[in-house]
């Protein structure tokens, strides 16, 4: 692989939305690889065959200051693959603040390290029934579509609540840079070409880009490769960056059809540790128990305080009694929003990031005793920081799930040898269908 050949290099502010893109990609026929971190040589010349190569960080869920440190080298590498497009990836229901995963700040790091006057940005994607209207984000639940501000789940997330649709006012919260906007007129428009080089001409800062259909997808993404071809290769944005540029890629012949993936045999026994408080994923535990499945309920302050690793200790042996006795099992710190305890947890300096890490040492632990094969974690911010815990390097690509696209099974590699080779799959909290890890268990695509 010559560095002309990457066709996409990317930074995922969490871990699941890392591996959204990265399914994105490799249901495209664009084989590709999320490492942990920056990988040495030696760990990047394992996968000379991908033309896309993505970093799973943590900063949604990281200070700007944090940012400042840590997306700086990781821009600063990802600028030397010479990517025809590098991506700053954030979730597709944008939520972020000022002191919390602020994307202004990301956008402005990556701005400067780039060198460009402007940082397109796209944030609808209709297969994950995302969109994007007049700069305003809409999302789906439960079969409705939802402004964000008004989203039963995202207007209320414990860490950063969505209270304003507008984007460009959302952004302006974050950022001195000035927000403008290609709408739907404009990309629909039998001048579009034109009506952008004026917008590109006039406009600093941000251009947010709307998508609300297929047809504006396919329009937004030609006009993404003409503004990156004229301003520079930084975006930012969600997995719909790369929704809206596939359809250009395979006009132009830079990329063939969708590749089949096999489905994977069933697993007799499958673990999962979840530190969702999403409706979504609380649907998903309770079904899943219904499948068989044994849960058992997590009290998140005892493993964050000061007798922490007595209480991993417990949950530990309970987890392996369940999976010795032939059962799946599913170790959880909440059902649902009326169990988050996250204002008593926040009360605790760091403690929500070492309840990931928590989560994860348990699951490693599981994984080791029983030789499992296959994992799950959930939660957007919880898999950010378990799924180091397993001691993993790099994930690929095993099984997308078209019918839920956004929580792939994956294949982690590393030199650990319990967790080398271990399908994983990492859920986002409103990610997935009621019998995801029933799904997951299965190996079925749907």
């Amino acid at each position: 692989m010559t560095m002309r050949d990457l066709l996409v290099s990317y930074y995922g502010d969490d871990f699941t939305g890392s591996t959204d893109v990265m399914e994105a990609l490799a249901s495209n026929g664009i084989p590709t690889v999320l490492f942990l971190g920056i990988p040495d040589q030696a760990l990047l010349d394992r996968f000379q065959d991908c033309r896309a190569i993505g970093i799973a960080g943590t900063s949604r869920s990281e200070s700007p200051a944090w940012m400042q440190e840590h997306l700086s080298p990781a821009f600063e590498w990802l600028k030397g693959l010479q990517a025809n497009i590098c991506h700053y990836k954030v979730c597709s229901t944008f939520d972020s603040a000022p002191e919390v995963g602020n994307i202004g700040k990301a956008i402005e790091i990556g701005k400067e390290i780039f060198e460009q006057s402007l940082v397109p940005v796209i944030v609808g994607a209709p297969q994950l029934k995302r969109y994007t209207a007049f700069g305003n984000l809409f999302a789906a639940y439960q079969g409705r579509v939802f402004r964000i501000d008004r989203h039963p789940v995202m207007s209320r997330h414990p860490v950063t609540p969505m209270h304003e649709a507008d984007l460009a006012v959302h952004l302006g919260k974050q950022t001195d840079l000035a927000v403008s906007l290609a709408d739907l007129t404009l990309l629909a428009s039998p001048d579009a070409d034109a009506r952008t080089d004026q917008l590109i001409a006039e406009a600093a800062g941000i251009l947010l880009l709307d998508v609300d259909s297929a047809e504006s997808q396919a329009a937004a993404g030609r006009q993404l490769q003409r503004i990156t071809a004229a301003m520079g290769a930084f975006v930012a944005g969600s997995s719909g960056i790369e929704y809206a540029l596939i359809n250009t890629w395979r006009e132009t012949g830079l990329i063939g059809q969708s590749v089949e993936f096999p489905s994977p045999s069933k697993v007799d026994r499958l673990a999962v540790v979840s530190g969702s408080v999403s409706p979504t994923t609380e649907r998903q535990i309770r079904t899943a128990i219904g499948d068989g499945f044994h849960d058992i309920p997590l009290d998140p302050l005892a493993l964050v305080g000061s007798n922490a690793v007595a209480a991993l200790d417990v949950a530990v042996a309970a987890g392996l009694a369940a999976l010795k006795a032939g059962r799946s099992v599913i170790l959880h710190t909440a059902l649902g929003l009326s169990a988050d305890r996250g204002a008593d947890i926040d009360q605790l300096p760091g403690a929500r990031h070492r309840l990931g890490r928590a989560l994860g040492t348990i699951l490693r632990r599981l994984v080791e005793t029983e030789g499992l094969s296959r994992a799950v974690i959930a939660g957007g911010d919880t898999s950010s920081h378990a799924l180091k815990e397993l001691r993993v390097d790099a994930l690929t690509t095993l099984l997308p799930l078209p019918q839920t696209p956004g929580s792939p099974l994956c294949t982690a590699h590393g030199g650990y040898r319990p967790t080398d080779g271990l399908q994983i799959a990492l859920k986002g909290g409103q990610v997935g269908a009621d019998g995801y890890f029933a799904q997951i268990r299965d190996g079925r695509k749907g």
